[in-house]
């Protein structure tokens, strides 16, 4: 029964499931560089008195951006 178990375990975690894991790793950096370059674009846009107002300076925008896609 023990080897049975072991089996049907082994199976969830084949070739399938790694790919699938993989796919969605994919996504999962795909949407977060959208975010970054979406941050990105929105700020370079602000002219320096907007970003002033939201407490920025210019060169802070990378770094902003970045945090906002993966986190600090």
């Amino acid at each position: 029964m023990a080897l049975a178990q072991n089996i049907n375990d082994a199976a969830d975690h084949g070739l399938g499931h790694r790919i699938a894991g993989l796919f969605a790793a994919f996504e999962d950096a795909r949407q977060r560089r959208r975010v970054y370059r979406q941050t990105l674009r929105e700020l370079n846009g602000l002219t320096t008195r907007e970003l002033a107002d939201l407490g920025l300076h210019r060169s802070m925008i990378t770094r902003v951006a970045f945090e906002a896609a993966y986190g600090k």
